[in-house]
């Protein structure tokens, strides 16, 4: 009863989804001791990028969450970047800052894939939260229903991550852009921010595949309770 056939590709997608997280840490570790040749730190290129765009008004703050906690925050426009990043002038963190400015940008340019991400953003963290309940109760009660209304729920939430795809994808493409366009890193490190940003685009690769598995899973068992 507690057993699904779709639970095997789910559980591989864990397994990938925790390789993916151990290949990011693996890859920031490795190029954090590869000083980029610029010679500048994660918070000065950030800068320089924003200033480049156009995009004076962005502020760079230290995030307080710890290390790999950089973001970008909308409401606020702001970059925050955690202290290894901040700090940091190797091509690691030179990465990870153009990374984030990345999504400065598109916030900028009202790129198309970010603002529906915005507007999903209320249902998908609500369903989130609500439709395992909702999933969970409905099987074991055996009310068809509460369990479209879980499924409905859960929809919003892995369409938030599919879409989160191409938003995370885009910015790295802009990122590594921006550091070639700008000089500051060489062709020989190129390779390198591509890793870093590459490890880190399968994390949100093998989340999705594993949402919408688990999505798969719960129409099939709703399916088989009609």
């Amino acid at each position: 009863m507690f057993f699904h056939p779709m639970d095997i590709l789910i559980f591989a997608a864990l397994g990938l989804a925790m390789w993916a997280q151990s290949k990011v840490k693996g890859n920031f570790e490795k190029w954090s001791k590869v000083q980029a040749s610029a010679g500048m730190n994660g918070a000065q290129v950030a800068r320089q990028i924003l200033d480049q765009e156009g995009l004076h008004d962005v502020k760079i703050e230290r995030s307080k969450s710890g290390t790999l906690s950089d973001h970008y925050d909308p409401r606020a426009k702001t970059v925050r970047l955690s202290d290894p990043v901040y700090n940091g002038n190797s091509i690691s963190s030179l990465s990870v800052a153009a990374h984030e400015v990345g999504h400065a940008i598109q916030d900028a340019s009202n790129y198309s894939m970010l603002v529906l991400r915005h507007k999903i953003f209320p249902v998908a963290n609500f369903g989130s939260q609500l439709a395992p309940m909702l999933l969970i109760g409905g099987i074991f009660l055996e009310m068809f229903n509460l369990i479209t209304i879980g499924i409905i729920l859960f929809s919003a939430a892995v369409l938030f991550q599919v879409v989160t795809l191409p938003v995370e994808f885009n910015a790295s493409s802009r990122a590594k852009d921006q550091l070639v366009k700008l000089g500051m890193i060489s062709n020989n490190e190129v390779s390198g921010v591509s890793k870093v940003l590459n490890a880190a685009a399968l994390t949100y690769v093998a989340s999705t595949l594993m949402a919408v598995l688990q999505l798969v899973k719960f129409i099939m068992i709703a399916k088989s309770r009609r």
